[in-house]
């Protein structure tokens, strides 16, 4: 564009001199020359306008989640690409009509009193309501907000939302992941508990056949008793003299089996009665202990764990308990029989090809807390294995000989009773530490 020529008076045109002429030039120049200008910030603008137009497009057409705005009368002024997907519509039969037309008739009271309530309080209103397809209802999770301008005044609003399936989904996929982790973790203290009780068999099994055998024993011997009775009643009964009685007595030793008889009876109370304290014992250490907490001696369940791994252990095992005779804690009592044999049984496996292999159980009040210490006369652990002792299945021991589960979930079932399980470092042997609240029984 080029300014429009001009004749050049020699000194005036039509009674117009030369500086009127230059006046009009001079603002005919910066007219154009202001216009110019304008054109070229106006095609900035343009630029700008529709670059973020292609943005504000690409926005849209990637969000997975549904968005909607729409003015202050509730006509739809732009929507996500997500939102024609799931309603099944196109952006052309949608833009600039009543929202209202995508959702089912029995929503839309509730869409018009929700959108009304975000306008005139400014505030976010949460709202779910179903799509009208052809395919049917699609129900969504929306949250509304206040769409402002500079001044602070709503001029419409922006609704979120997200198909409730895919949330409902998602929660029960969450619980169900949560409740296969607790019963994995049931799992692991079971299959723990297992390991020791098996590693534990050959000391039972023998413990249990010495009383068993006893017994068997002693029935035979009274068996050969009574045979020997029988036999003198039945001579009595039948009329025999005294001197064939006490001849037949003397012959039969019944004075001697009587005797015998009274040691043989009191022989298979003894390893009776020893049978039923090896079951329950037994009973109590196999015990689920998934019910509710109960209050339980500690030291009592210390010595009847204790005394399990040492009927398995191979060589002669001292163990000396040391401390407290009662230590009255609260929690599952078959749980923490299993946090002690674990710790028995990792101190006798220390000490498998030591001499004079000695454990020592303390128990002590320090206090709000009960403390059991199992000490042994092992090689200890070594500075650069202790930090990873309670991780889980890491194991020192060889293949086949440790799951590496062990203190672990021991670490993991004192801090469900409320208290912990640490290694305390010492100058010889290996020290474990139990503490777990006390009790205060009335």
């Amino acid at each position: 564009m080029e300014p429009p020529s001009t004749p050049q008076p020699a000194s005036t045109v039509s009674g117009i001199d030369e500086s009127a002429w230059s006046e009009v030039l001079r603002a005919v120049d910066d007219t154009y020359s202001a216009l110019i200008e304008n054109q070229t910030a106006l095609e900035a603008r343009n630029r700008e306008l529709e670059d973020l137009r292609r943005f504000m497009g690409s926005v849209m057409a990637s969000v997975s989640d549904v968005l909607l705005v729409v003015s202050r009368t509730g006509d739809l002024q732009e929507c996500s690409a997500s939102l024609l997907r799931l309603a099944e519509r196109d952006r052309d039969d949608i833009l600039e009509k009543p929202i209202a037309a995508l959702f089912a008739e029995a929503d839309r009271p509730r869409l018009a009193d929700a959108l009304q309530a975000v306008i005139s309080a400014k505030a976010r209103v949460d709202f779910e309501a179903d799509l009208d397809r052809t395919e049917g209802a699609a129900t969504l999770e929306f949250s509304i907000a206040p769409r402002l301008d500079d001044r602070g005044r709503a001029t419409g609003a922006v609704l979120t939302g997200r198909p409730v399936g895919e949330l409902r989904q998602a929660y029960a996929e969450l619980a169900k992941s949560h409740d296969a982790l607790q019963q994995t973790q049931a799992q692991l203290v079971r299959n723990e508990k297992l390991a020791s009780l098996g590693r534990l068999l050959a000391g039972v099994a023998h413990e249990l056949n010495n009383p068993i055998s006893f017994v068997y024993a002693n029935a035979h011997a009274m068996e050969r008793y009574a045979t020997k009775f029988e036999t003198y009643f039945e001579r009595v009964q039948e009329g025999a003299d005294r001197e064939e009685l006490v001849s037949l007595r003397e012959e039969l030793k019944l004075d001697r089996e009587i005797r015998n008889l009274r040691e043989a009876i009191d022989g298979a109370r003894d390893g009776a009665e020893r049978v039923r304290d090896i079951v329950a014992d037994l009973r109590r250490l196999s015990a689920e202990g998934s019910g509710e907490t109960e209050e339980f001696d500690l030291a009592e369940a210390a010595r009847t764990a204790a005394s399990w791994v040492a009927r398995g252990a191979k060589g002669e095992l001292r163990i000396t308990f040391m401390g407290l005779d009662a230590a009255p804690v609260a929690g599952k009592p078959g749980h923490i029989q299993q946090v002690v044999m674990n710790l028995v049984q990792n101190a006798v496996d220390s000490m498998a090809d030591q001499e004079d292999a000695a454990l020592h159980l303390d128990i002590r009040q320090t206090g709000d807390f009960l403390t059991l210490d199992v000490t042994d006369t092992g090689p200890g652990i070594p500075a650069d294995v202790a930090p990873h002792i309670f991780d889980p299945f890491y194991t020192t021991k060889p293949v086949g000989q440790g799951t590496g589960l062990g203190l672990a979930i021991s670490h993991k079932i004192a801090d469900e009773h409320g208290g912990r399980l640490l290694h305390v470092p010492t100058d010889e042997g290996t020290c474990m530490r139990l503490e777990l609240p006390v009790v205060t029984i009335p």
